[in-house]
C-alpha cells in the first residue's frame, strides 16, 4: 500500500511516478506506506499460505496494477551454516543464500523484479540499467520475459562470465569505456533524453524496494524473528539500507518483536568508500576509484553511501573491508565448509565476517546472518587455480589405486 515517494531529507512528498530526487533539495526519493492500514490487514498466517516468492510481502512493496508478478522470484534458502560455523566458532550462523536467486543467481532479481512491474505500469517499452553485471543478468532475463525492449551499459573491463551472461538475451549490451560511475552518469543522461526506464535512475525508488524483501525473509526464515547481527556486501549501499529499512517496517506492522539487529557492512579494499566513512566516523564520503577484482562491489561514488552509513550506525554495526586475496580465499573456505559456490561479493562478505570477528565486532554467540547475494559462476576465473594441477590418469583401477596411494602419502606426511 505505497502512497507517495517522499524526500528522505526534507521530507517533501510528491505522487509516484518515475523520478528519483527530491525537487526541492535534490536528495534521493523513497516509497512510503501506510503502516498503520498494513498493520491491521496483514498477519504471519496469510503471508505464509502465499505463493513463495519474493511477492508474498506485496503489502509492503509497490503497488503494481493488475497484482503483484506470478514469476519464482526470492523466496531463497536461510541454511544454518553449521560446519562454517564451526570453522569460525559461531554456532548460531546462517547464511542467506541468493546465490540460487531465479532468474539470474543474484539478489538483483528482485529490484529488477519490483522496477519492471512499474516499468509497464508507467508505459515504458524500453528498460534500461547501468551494470557492474549481475543487474545486467537480471534485467536481460526479465526484459526478455515481459518483452520489453532492454539496453545494458557496462564498464568495458567487466567479467566475461558476466558479459556472455547478458549478452544471451534479447538485449542489446554496450561496453563503456570507463567506471561504473562513468556508466551511471550516461544512464542519467539517457533518462533526459530518451523514453527509457532506467531501473537504477528514474526507476529507483521501486527498484530499490526490492531489495527489502532479504530482510523480510530472513525474518520469516528465523520464526519471525529478527537477527542479532547480519553482514552484508556493499556497493551503492541501498542493500544494506534496504535490509535495515526492511527490519524497521516489520516491527511497525507488527510481524516481529523490536530489538537490536546490528548490521555490518562489508567492501573490498580497493574500493570502500562507505567503509571508510563508518571508520572515520565522519560526514563526508570521498568518492574512489575502483581498483579491485571484486567488480559487483566496484562504485566508487555510491549513491546510498551515507544513508547506509547512517544505518550501520544507528544499528550499533560496523563496517570492514578486506583484500581481494582474502575474498578469493574466502570463496574457498565458504565451499568447502557449506557447498556454496559465491562470487567474489560473497567471498568478500565472509572474510569481513572473520575480520570482524578478530576485532572483537560481533558477537560469537549471536544469531547471525551472512548475507550472499551472487553466484560463483559469476567470477568462476577467480578460483581457476584450484584446476590447474588436476591428476589425469589412465582409465585402469591400478592407476587410481596408485594415485590414492600418492595423496594418502601426502596427506600423512602432513599431519
Amino acid at each position: 500500500m505505497s502512497q507517495a515517494l517522499t524526500c528522505n531529507t526534507c521530507g517533501e512528498r510528491t505522487e509516484l511516478k518515475p523520478d528519483t530526487v527530491c525537487p526541492s533539495c535534490f536528495n534521493p526519493l523513497e516509497i512510503t506506506y501506510d503502516y498503520d492500514t498494513i498493520g491491521g490487514q496483514l498477519d504471519a498466517e496469510q503471508i505464509a499460505g502465499r505463493s513463495a516468492s519474493m511477492w508474498r510481502y506485496a503489502e509492503l512493496l509497490p503497488e503494481v496494477n493488475g497484482g503483484a508478478p506470478d514469476t519464482p522470484v526470492g523466496w531463497t534458502p536461510l541454511i544454518r551454516a553449521r560446519r562454517l560455523g564451526k570453522a569460525l566458532n559461531m554456532p548460531n550462523l546462517y547464511i542467506k543464500n541468493d546465490a540460487v536467486n531465479f532468474p539470474s543467481l543474484s539478489f538483483k532479481d528482485r529490484v529488477v523484479s519490483v522496477a519492471l512491474a512499474k516499468a509497464v505500469d508507467f508505459g515504458f517499452r524500453t528498460v534500461g540499467c547501468a551494470s557492474t553485471g549481475n543487474l545486467a543478468n537480471a534485467l536481460g532475463a526479465q526484459a526478455t520475459m515481459l518483452g520489453l525492449r532492454s539496453v545494458i551499459l557496462i564498464p568495458h573491463d567487466l567479467e566475461q562470465q558476466k558479459i556472455s551472461a547478458s549478452a544471451c538475451y534479447n538485449t542489446q549490451v554496450v561496453k563503456v569505456n570507463g567506471t561504473y560511475d562513468d556508466v551511471n552518469r550516461l544512464c542519467t543522461e539517457l533518462t533526459y533524453r530518451e523514453n527509457m526506464g532506467i531501473v537504477n535512475v528514474n526507476l529507483r525508488p521501486f527498484y530499490s524496494e526490492g531489495s527489502k524483501t532479504v530482510g523480510f525473509e530472513i525474518a520469516e526464515q528465523l520464526g519471525w524473528r529478527l537477527p542479532d547481527q547480519v553482514v552484508v556486501p556493499m556497493a551503492g549501499g541501498s542493500l544494506i539500507s534496504k535490509v535495515g529499512k526492511a527490519f524497521g517496517e516489520l516491527v511497525q506492522v507488527g510481524l516481529v518483536r523490536e530489538k537490536q539487529a546490528a548490521i555490518f557492512g562489508a567492501q573490498a579494499t580497493g574500493c570502500a568508500p562507505i567503509a571508510a566513512l563508518v571508520k572515520s566516523r565522519g560526514e563526508e564520503l570521498t568518492p574512489v576509484k575502483p581498483d579491485t577484482v571484486v567488480k559487483s562491489l566496484s562504485i566508487g561514488a555510491p549513491a546510498d553511501g551515507h544513508r547506509a552509513a547512517r544505518t550501520i550506525r544507528s544499528s550499533g554495526g560496523w563496517a570492514e573491508d578486506v583484500s581481494d586475496e582474502e575474498a578469493v580465499a574466502a570463496i574457498s573456505l565458504l565451499a568447502e565448509t557449506e557447498g556454496i559456490f559465491t562470487e567474489a561479493a560473497g567471498g568478500v562478505t565472509v572474510a569481513v565476517t572473520q575480520k570482524l570477528l578478530k576485532l572483537g565486532k560481533l558477537d560469537q554467540e549471536a544469531v547471525t546472518v551472512i548475507c550472499i547475494t551472487g553466484n560463483g559462476l559469476k567470477t568462476a576465473d577467480l578460483v581457476a587455480h584450484r584446476t590447474e594441477r588436476l591428476p589425469v590418469i589412465e582409465p585402469k583401477y591400478s592407476s587410481y589405486t596408485t594415485l590414492v596411494n600418492q595423496k594418502e602419502t601426502a596427506y600423512a606426511g602432513t599431519v
